[in-house]
């Protein structure tokens, strides 16, 4: 295994969930995340981050993917720790390894700016839930600043490589509006003390529509 390689598979993802487990994050994780109800599933679910803010009274099964081994364990553990059953998969979201319209509710949380192909998951998300079925997504992405923006476009091609294929210049409700989602957004903005660069984000709940 070569250096990248190594620093991909081991550093990468360690530094990653904690970037998206610092204190403002998860207060706005916290906002969102107990919103979910049914069968729910969510994407990127490696590191067990939110499986703090689900509500399990309001929960009939709860499943999730990650591409990432090492991480999977630790939701799985979180999973335990929390003391319910929990479906969690090696995956990803291009491929969601689940049946069509199977969950009411899926979540999606500082995942979209790394995956593959953005227009696939969103379409693959909308495959497996149920008729009126919602995302509730909190992302990062593309600030509606110029100046921001601009910094963005320069910073973007190191960043990549570095943060394990993230990207910063992504849209993030437009995206769901353009997948057919009928949108709702809940609130936008920068992460306190956090570079701008780095740090806008956008949360809300996107429904399943047109069936």
């Amino acid at each position: 295994m070569g250096l990248g390689e190594w620093y991909d598979a081991h550093i990468m993802p360690r530094l990653i969930t904690c970037a998206c487990g610092s204190g403002q994050v998860l207060k706005r994780r916290s906002k969102l995340v107990p919103l979910a109800r049914g069968d729910v599933f969510e994407l990127g679910c490696g590191g067990g981050i939110n499986q703090a803010f689900y509500r399990s009274d309001a929960m009939t099964s709860y499943a999730g993917i990650d591409p990432h081994a090492g991480l999977l364990d630790d939701a799985r553990g979180a999973a335990a720790q929390k003391g319910w059953a929990a479906d969690i998969r090696t995956g990803v979201g291009e491929a969601i390894p689940f049946p069509d319209r199977s969950f009411d509710c899926a979540v999606c949380t500082f995942t979209l700016c790394t995956v593959g192909d953005p227009a696939q998951v969103l379409s693959e998300l909308r495959r497996i839930l149920r008729p009126g079925g919602q995302v509730l997504f909190l992302e990062h992405g593309r600030a509606p600043d110029a100046s921001v923006a601009k910094w963005q476009d320069r910073i973007e091609p190191v960043w990549k490589r570095l943060a394990g294929g993230c990207h910063l210049t992504r849209p993030i409700t437009s995206a769901f509006g353009a997948a057919g989602y009928d949108v709702e957004e809940l609130g936008r903005g920068y992460l306190p003390k956090a570079p701008k660069f780095a740090s806008w984000n956008e949360w809300g709940i996107a429904r399943k529509t047109g069936e």
